[in-house]
């Protein structure tokens, strides 16, 4: 079998060879930490595919083993135990870790980072269950089940129970959305994930022993469940029909069933048939459960099993050994025949009864030979029954102890062979004591620190190991928070001590050992508080009296009492005078027997060292004795004190005063209040008080000590002040005396010096002399060549001026050129415009004479309408009153519309003009000389242009005058026969007509001469483009006034002729 040492190492091969083919244990995995110290693995867990598996340590660190790839590597680093493991979740690189401060963790495997963090537990999480998909997991723990969502990592469902009623194990079934949950009372319930719906409830067996289910398995497929407990005895139940259908009977080796697991099978379809069993001996059964058949086993009494987990694939088992070492183990190796078990274990099933009795569905695995029953007369074979064992007594109820011990047989163990064994300690004294683990009231007293009188502890009692101190520390502190009168008491460290000693790595567990021990083994000994217990002394003396005398007698002769004699084994628990093993031999018997056991043993110890002890006559030499170890036997001892507890009257025996042994209750620790509490409040205000004053004297005596430190530190300075002035005093001199020889020897260095600074000075003017000359040489030559380089200079510039003269003479008459070119232009541009206004003038009185022609036409045509339909004149009066009522006011509204425009119109005309008059007169004033030069030349032009435009102007008068006479000539019914637009339009012209003529003043006023060369807007030359406009309206004016005439007279011949007005509406229809 290959060992392999993870050690401190973080990645690795799991095995150096490859395992030989039929080996059951691959590898064997162990960590030691420094000295090496075994570091024991407590949870493994596989994957979905079962090639590798995630292993946690008591220090908190999680291994992942790659069997299929011979790796290993240390993927977190906790910091705190592991208490269950789960690495079948959807996301494969993730797993989950419940820790021992109740919470759940999810890390990553491959990034080796927190994805998060998940609390709510008040108790540590047992399991952990994953549902298939891998997206729900369920954490259990003693008191409640939580239901997570893995994507949100939120809590979705939280299942609280009753105190009396624990939580055994809630979990997933496979291929399903249903969840179990299993409870101590043995009643199983399924739920729907989904929506919590209580599906069915398994029928708890009526008759029987009751099994207390602890342990779970369930198949693939998810039909069956197999459970067990504190018994040899399985139950297998059909989840379709829901009844239990077997019970399987494990051999007498077998008394508590811890574990439960299913060996996959690749042909079996998920109807898993092998079962495995761990029990409380440490070896793993495997077992048919249709044939009851002991296939193979794992592990020995030697190299017990602690928990395995298995493979989804069914081919790898790992099995955390009790020595905290990880064995992998091969499945198809342990199939094998080499490492089966004799054949021939067979059951015996029962026959074929109609009822459903427990005992027709038992079935039993034995060692024996095949037993086949004898037929009987009848049809049906007859098969013997194996009954369940009878019934416990009473007493054996009494001895019956938790993980399914039985003290009854540990006290029989115990007297064989003096003391349990070592391996096993720990346990049978957990089991003894009956601890109840309480992490939540235990985690309460802790987190309320140190304790204030407990602050000073090293000072007392140093302790070499740092570890046993803080542990001690912590101890006591916890007991102090428990009950204020352990703060008081001084051998309280005394008592602990041991059991911190050897509970060093489970803090939890000795704090209940010392509680339990207090509680039941120290009874009545804080009732003299702060004296002993003098009531517990004289029982032990009052025994010693019975049983011998003379030694009782040799010590009152001496002076001795109980109080030196028996007090320093009683306050340190024998752990002065006994080595190691001692002790825990004789506390192996003290916590297997009442309470006053440990009083026996006092007086024991004192009657085994009779000899010594009747030999000693001085005080000193009985309190070294009783202080130190001395030779002595101790299986004797215990002998003596089994013996002294049997012979001693029950008159003065201590059962009669000291109470049966009462473990520590569950949830909560006991209230302790066996002591005088007014005297433990007065210590306690004393020690406040004491304390304080010891922190003032303390604070004074560290301000003394700085002050004293101080003036040491000053007069220190001090000292060092003169001294160094004296030291200066006396280089100072020194140096006096350096620089007087210095100064004598810098006299005569000067003088010396004097002399050579004269020649170098003779030296140094010849030197000038000559330089001087050399310089004034150089100087003339450069005068030279300078006045050499002006005339140069001088020539160039005056060819470059004459240069630049014959240039600018050029570039003014290219200027004269361009500025008469620019005149030139802008005469031209100015006798466009003038053509241009004169075309634009000669355009609009032609377009006036042409609309004055088309209303002469347009007048005729109306006078010789008028003439031929005078017969139609009431018809027509008719409808011009019509039109006249219905258009008047449209004609109106577009004539104003009209107007608006045109005035709109002609105001952007004026701004335009008076625009490009200013423009005008810029130019005029940048440009004068030339327009005054254009202007003579010009003016003739624009007097012969003015006279014809004043002969037109003339000429178009005359002709407006003409036709104004021709139309006062006209007969008067002409304007009756006009289109009733157009008499409309001019009755509105009639009514604006007031208000048009200041505007056409207005625009009259702001023309101007575009010809004038002034630069004000004052001139003669000013004309108009509305000439003729005036009569024309006055002329409209005239004919509306005869139009309203008329229409009075027609009104008045309506009035006369009414009785023609339905032959008139007759003659309108026709003519339409």
């Amino acid at each position: 079998m290959e060992m392999m040492d993870v050690g401190n190492k973080e990645e690795g091969k799991v095995w150096h060879r490859k395992p030989i083919p039929g080996k059951c244990v691959l590898v064997t995995v162990v960590r030691t930490a420094q000295q090496s110290k075994t570091v024991r693995f407590l949870h493994v867990a596989f994957d979905t595919i079962g090639d590798s598996f995630l292993a946690g340590d008591h220090h908190g660190n999680i291994y992942l083993l790659d069997i299929s790839r011979n790796r290993f590597r240390l993927v977190q680093k906790t910091g705190q135990a592991c208490t269950a493991l789960a690495f079948s979740l959807r996301r494969t690189t993730e797993f989950l870790v419940a820790l021992a401060d109740y919470t759940i963790k999810c890390f990553d495997k491959d990034t080796k980072q927190l994805v998060s963090w998940m609390r709510g537990h008040e108790g540590a999480v047992s399991s952990i269950s994953v549902h298939s998909s891998g997206r729900y997991a369920i954490t259990t723990s003693s008191d409640t089940a939580q239901l997570w969502d893995l994507d949100t990592f939120q809590r979705k469902r939280k299942l609280n129970i009753r105190q009396s009623v624990g939580i055994q194990k809630v979990f997933f079934l496979p291929l399903s959305n249903t969840i179990l949950s299993c409870f101590s009372d043995d009643s199983i319930f399924a739920w729907e994930s989904d929506t919590l719906f209580c599906k069915y409830q398994l029928p708890v067996p009526d008759s029987g022993p009751r099994i207390f289910y602890k342990a779970f398995a369930i198949t693939r497929d998810g039909k069956s469940l197999a459970a067990g407990g504190r018994s040899n005895l399985l139950h297998l139940w059909c989840l379709d029909s829901q009844q239990l259908v077997r019970v399987i009977q494990m051999p007498a080796q077998v008394r508590t069933v811890r574990q439960l697991e299913f060996l996959p099978d690749s042909f079996d379809g998920g109807a898993s048939q092998i079962l495995g069993v761990l029990s409380q001996d440490g070896m793993m059964r495997f077992i048919n459960i249709h044939t009851c058949k002991l296939l193979f086993h794992m592990g020995s009494v030697d190299e017990a099993i602690t928990t395995v987990a298995v493979g989804p694939n069914g081919r790898h088992i790992a099995a955390i050994m009790d020595n905290g070492s990880i064995n992998i183990y091969s499945v198809q190796s342990l199939k094998q025949e080499l490492n089966k078990l004799p054949p021939s274990r067979v059951a015996v099933v029962s026959g074929g009864e109609a009822d459903q009795d427990l005992s027709n569905i038992k079935m039993k695995v034995r060692s024996e030979v095949v037993q086949r029953p004898a037929r009987s007369s009848g049809r049906r074979t007859q098969v013997k029954i194996l009954r369940p064992p009878a019934g416990s007594s009473a007493e054996e109820k009494e001895n019956e102890l938790p993980a399914g011990l039985n003290k009854k047989r540990l006290v029989a163990l115990l007297k064989a062979f003096g003391e349990f064994p070592a391996k096993y300690r720990m346990f049978v004294w957990r089991s003894l004591l009956c601890l109840p683990e309480n992490h939540a009231a235990y985690s309460s007293l802790t987190d309320k620190g140190l304790h204030s009188a407990f602050l000073t502890l090293h000072d007392k009692y140093p302790i070499k190991s740092h570890k046993l101190q803080r542990g001690l520390q912590r101890l006591l502190s916890a007991l102090g928070h428990w009950a204020a009168i352990f703060a008081e008491v001084e051998y309280l460290p005394l008592v602990a001590f041991p059991f911190v000693k050897l509970f060093q790595n489970n803090p939890i567990l000795c704090f209940e050992v010392v509680a339990t021990v207090i509680v039941n083994w120290c009874q009545h000994w804080f009732e003299y508080f702060p004296n002993p217990p003098l009531n517990i002394l004289s029982m032990v003396e009052n025994i010693l009296a019975h049983h011998d005398k003379e030694l009782l007698q040799h010590l009152v002769d001496c002076g001795i009492t109980s109080q030196l004699y028996v007090w320093p084994l009683l306050e340190t628990l024998f752990s002065e005078v006994l080595t190691r093993d001692e002790w825990l031999r004789l506390f192996d018997n003290i916590f297997s027997n009442h309470p006053s056991f440990l009083l026996m043993a006092c007086v024991a110890y004192v009657i085994s060292c009779r000899e010594p002890l009747l030999l000693c006559s001085q005080k000193k030499d009985f309190e070294y004795f009783f202080h130190h170890r001395n030779n002595l036997d101790v299986g004797a001892m215990i002998k003596e004190a089994y013996r002294i507890m049997g012979s001693t009257p029950s008159d003065i025996h201590p059962r009669t005063m000291l109470s049966e042994f009462t473990p520590l209750t569950s949830g909560q620790y006991p209230i302790f209040n066996q002591y005088p509490e007014f005297i433990v409040e007065y210590h306690s205000r004393e020690r406040e008080r004491i304390r304080l004053q010891e922190r003032e004297y303390l604070k004074e005596r560290q301000e003394l000590s700085a002050m004293r430190v101080d003036f040491v530190r000053r007069q220190t300075e001090e000292r060092a002040y003169y001294a160094q002035q004296e030291l200066l005093q006396k280089a100072e001199e020194h140096r006096r005396n350096i620089l007087a020889q210095e100064e004598e020897k810098l006299a005569q260095q000067r003088t010396k010096l004097a002399a050579m600074k004269r020649e170098l000075k003779v030296k140094e003017l010849h030197l000038l002399d000559a330089t001087r000359r050399r310089f004034l040489q150089h100087q003339q030559e450069l005068r030279a060549s300078h006045i050499q380089r002006l005339d140069q200079e001088i020539n160039r510039k005056m060819n470059l001026r004459e240069q630049e003269t014959v240039s600018a003479v050029q570039d003014l008459e290219v200027r004269q050129m361009e500025l008469e070119l620019q005149r030139k232009r802008l005469e031209q541009d100015l006798l466009k415009e003038q053509e241009r206004v004169g075309r634009e003038v000669e355009k609009g009185v032609q377009l006036k004479m042409r609309e004055a022609d088309r209303a002469d036409e347009t007048y005729s045509e109306l006078l010789h309408g008028a003439e031929s339909n005078l017969q139609t004149q009431a018809l027509e009066e008719s409808l011009a009153e019509a039109y006249q009522l219905g258009l008047e006011s449209d004609w109106q509204r577009d004539v104003l519309e009209r107007l608006q425009r045109v005035d709109a119109g002609q105001e952007r005309k004026r701004e335009r003009l008076a625009e490009l008059q200013r423009q005008t007169l810029a130019e005029e004033e940048r440009l004068s000389h030339t327009v005054r030069e254009v202007a003579g030349r010009k003016w003739d032009e624009v007097t012969s242009s003015r006279a014809e435009l004043q002969e037109q102007r003339l000429t178009w008068s005359t002709a407006d005058t003409g036709e104004r006479q021709r139309r006062s000539l006209s007969p008067t019914p002409g304007p009756l026969h006009r289109p009733a637009a157009s008499v409309a339009a001019k009755g509105v012209n009639t009514a604006i007509g007031g208000s048009s003529a200041p505007t056409q003043r207005q625009e009259r006023a702001n023309m101007v001469c575009l010809n004038s060369t002034s630069p004000s807007g004052s001139s003669s030359t000013n004309f108009s483009l509305d000439r003729g406009r005036a009569h024309l309206d006055s002329s409209e004016r005239e004919l509306l006034k005869e139009i309203r005439e008329l229409r009075q007279k027609l009104a008045a011949r309506a009035k006369e002729a009414s009785s023609a007005s339905s032959q008139s509406v007759h003659t309108l229809s026709s003519v339409s």
